[in-house]
């Protein structure tokens, strides 16, 4: 009679344990799903709020959706610890209510743990680089990033693969703990930087005067004062070449918004530059300017840097959201 009274206490104690057990966790992950959800979606979820945060203005719709996905990310996390300490300190409870000695399960727990950290390098690799990369928030969804092996927007964010879509549609899947340097495009600020090959023969002076008239109106553009935080200003000369000098003129825009602000600054340059009579290094082609057809055309200057640098920043300018 005393051993089933003696065992009767023994499973008594152990459902409380379960019980207890089961209850902790319910409330615990209660609790993380509380301070992962914002009360709207404009709202920093109460769990972001203590960490960094970088996502840009330029985002717009998709600032909440990165929220909630860096949210959630880290809820998981946040969970499976929990679960894991709760229901492990639940075991441990449990076997010392039957008398068990837990110093050789503990020790032998010790060793496989070892050996299988030693075997999945590589996940536990990736698994703590998500984890810094999600508190640090280095880039989120609708980021356009190069992350080395491969270059796109930010689709999804995960503890172990970082999902990104290139110009041409590929999606690649990257591990968090393959990447050794990220290049994020959409931070804090950017520069617009245009180069404008010209001919020697071009009086720098004046074309220098003209590439700041152009930075002048620009800076006062409704069109483009929304994405300039500077005003634009002219370098100088910034390369001189066998075949060209090449002028420099620069803005400080938002980010994620440069390769736009470029593309409208070269428009109104060249059309300046027309205007003041300023030939590009190889001159016009002759029906530009009233030559006849027969004539041979003049074959046009590359741009300073080459065409690959242009052709980057088209890729760079069409990863962005809503291209």
């Amino acid at each position: 009679m005393n051993i089933l009274l003696g065992l009767g206490k023994i499973a008594g104690n152990i459902a409380i344990i379960v019980v207890v057990a089961f209850v902790v966790r319910y409330l615990t992950h209660r609790a993380i799903d509380r301070f992962t959800r914002g009360a709207s979606e404009d709202r920093v979820p109460m769990l972001l709020r203590p960490l960094r945060e970088r996502a840009p203005e330029a985002l717009g719709p998709l600032i909440s959706e990165r929220r909630a996905q860096r949210a959630r990310t880290i809820g998981s996390v946040l969970k499976s610890l929990t679960s894991f300490v709760v229901y492990g300190l639940a075991f441990i409870e449990a076997l010392r209510e039957l008398g068990i000695d837990l110093g050789p399960i503990l020790a032998s727990v010790g060793v496989v743990g070892v050996a299988l950290g030693f075997g999945a390098q590589n996940l536990v690799k990736d698994f703590i680089s998500g984890v810094f990369m999600m508190l640090e928030d280095q880039y989120g969804v609708g980021d356009v990033v190069d992350l080395g092996p491969a270059k796109g927007t930010i689709e999804s964010v995960g503890l172990r693969v970082t999902t990104l879509r290139d110009i041409n549609g590929t999606v690649w899947y990257v591990r968090n703990g393959t990447v050794q340097r990220v290049g994020n495009s959409s931070q804090g600020f950017a520069f617009a930087v245009v180069d404008v090959p010209l001919a020697y023969s071009v009086n720098l002076e004046k074309a220098n005067h003209v590439l700041g008239t152009v930075a002048e109106q620009a800076s006062r553009d409704e069109d483009l004062a929304k994405d300039v935080i500077e005003p634009a200003e002219v370098l100088g000369v910034e390369k001189v070449t066998a075949e060209s000098i090449t002028l420099r003129l620069t803005a400080k825009v938002r980010p994620g918004r440069q390769w736009a602000v470029q593309r409208k600054l070269r428009a109104r340059i060249m059309a300046a530059l027309d205007e003041a009579g300023i030939e590009p290094p190889l001159g016009r082609p002759p029906l530009l300017n009233g030559s006849s057809s027969a004539a041979t055309p003049a074959v046009p200057a590359a741009p300073a840097g080459g065409a690959p640098a242009e052709e980057e920043e088209d890729d760079m300018e069409s990863l962005q959201p809503g291209h």
